[in-house]
């Protein structure tokens, strides 16, 4: 059984997040205002951005590569994928380093540390929010019909905003002890964004055998990326307009809150000692 020690150690920190909720939105507002200062465009960069890389993406695997025939509207296609992709690097790119590049402040005053990663995650949440009628208006002019499965985008990027959340606070945790965590994280964007089915169905992805076995690449792909699983899911929703099968939502939405529950405990566990380490 839970005893109550056990529950008020868990929902104390809720308690106090809650109470410094102000403080949250400050530094959300203050993440927006760094990413785009000195730049003329400002915040038109969250529509841009997304919007360069589909077109170079289009062009390189849908005119020189011939994309797959199947596919129709591929910049659309791409679109759907990309922009959770966006989100998800700007959140665990920063979230990361969101502890160390604070250290004057969390040396300096008291609040509940977790505000820092979580502030990175909902700044790119709302780049995210920025971008997505983009996508609205290239399927529009793309001819590309608009299903009803869009209304069920909400719960994906919640599901998103509560992975990037758990992977952020880990990271963040492990980069103040471990300084080349931001490095090797770097590395991995750069490694994940092409095991990312962004440009590709991942349901064709050809089997290989190893050592006798056949290996299903797709289905390891999704068990290994879990970013491969909601980009998925967005793709599902957004372009085809179809239902994911409710095993697959269900084993991803449980992926996302382990995440996130394991990214919790240990920057709970470890951030008593910031102070000491930065």
């Amino acid at each position: 059984m839970v005893n109550s020690a056990t529950i008020h150690a868990l929902i104390n920190p809720l308690q106090e997040l809650w109470a410094y909720r102000s403080l949250l939105r400050m530094l959300v507002m203050r993440d927006l205002k760094v990413r785009y200062r000195g730049s003329v465009l400002g915040v038109v960069w969250s529509f841009l951005q997304p919007l360069g890389m589909m077109v170079v993406m289009s062009f390189v695997f849908g005119v020189i590569n011939r994309g797959p025939a199947e596919i129709e509207h591929y910049n659309v296609f791409i679109l759907s994928g990309l922009l959770g992709w966006n989100f998800f690097a700007a959140a665990v790119v920063s979230g990361a380093g969101s502890v160390l590049n604070s250290a004057a402040l969390v040396k300096k005053v008291y609040f509940p540390r977790v505000i820092l990663p979580l502030a990175s995650v909902a700044a790119s949440l709302v780049n995210y929010l920025l971008a997505l009628p983009m996508w609205l208006l290239v399927a529009l002019i793309s001819g590309h019909p608009l299903h009803g499965t869009l209304l069920l985008l909400p719960f994906v990027v919640g599901l998103q905003a509560i992975f990037s959340a758990g992977l952020a606070m880990l990271l963040a945790t492990l980069n103040v002890f471990y300084r080349d965590t931001q490095f090797i994280v770097d590395l991995s964007m750069l490694a994940l964004f092409f095991l990312t089915p962004i440009w590709y169905d991942i349901s064709q992805a050809q089997r290989v055998t190893l050592l006798g076995q056949v290996i299903e690449l797709s289905v390891w792909v999704r068990r290994l990326n879990p970013m491969a699983s909601l980009v998925n899911l967005y793709q599902d929703l957004m372009y085809w307009g179809r239902l994911t099968t409710p095993e697959f939502v269900l084993r991803t939405a449980l992926t996302c809150v382990a995440f996130f529950v394991i990214g919790w405990v240990i920057f709970h566990r470890y951030s008593p000692r910031f102070g000491e380490e930065l």
